[in-house]
């Protein structure tokens, strides 16, 4: 019959590590639940939010600031445009949303900002405070210019998000 020989010292490694990692995953999860969400809406969900949310979670990183952007829409597509895919590829990103998902007042409620590329419907504009983007071009038609023009108002909004 065999001996089972315990080495303490590989029992208290696999303890620690153990303790380790679980800690790791409990503050992911505490980062996630704590981290302030700025919301980036648009009609389809499938361009100018997206190409804004990728963006902004880049920049945010880089300049360490503790925020992370989602996107919405208000009638989304079933896909992410593919001239955003495609831009955002070539940028070296990747969409924040695997396909565009639809705003629920769920995701209004728990938002640090609000940025719309389009008007939100009636009910869901109650006491909620909306900064409108809707002068930007189409990402569609002119993806270079329209991300362009959206990394400028990041780079604002970060500035004013990085002051408070």
């Amino acid at each position: 019959m065999k001996k089972t020989v315990t080495c303490p010292i590989a029992l208290i490694a696999i303890v620690m590590f153990s303790l380790s990692v679980n800690g790791r995953a409990q503050d992911a999860v505490k980062e996630t639940e704590q981290t302030p969400v700025i919301i980036f809406i648009c009609e389809h969900g499938a361009a100018k939010s997206i190409a804004s949310a990728a963006y902004f979670n880049k920049l945010a990183r880089e300049r360490h600031l503790n925020f992370r952007a989602i996107a919405r829409g208000t009638n989304p597509d079933k896909e992410i445009s593919p001239k955003v895919r495609d831009g955002l590829q070539k940028d070296g990103l990747v969409p924040s949303e695997p396909v565009p998902k639809k705003i629920s007042k769920a995701d209004l409620a728990g938002a640090r900002r609000v940025i719309t590329f389009c008007s939100l419907p009636d009910d869901y504009a109650d006491n909620l405070q909306v900064e409108h983007w809707d002068d930007l071009l189409w990402v569609s038609e002119d993806y270079s210019k329209s991300r362009d023009r959206i990394l400028e108002r990041l780079g604002r909004l970060l500035e004013e998000l990085k002051s408070k």
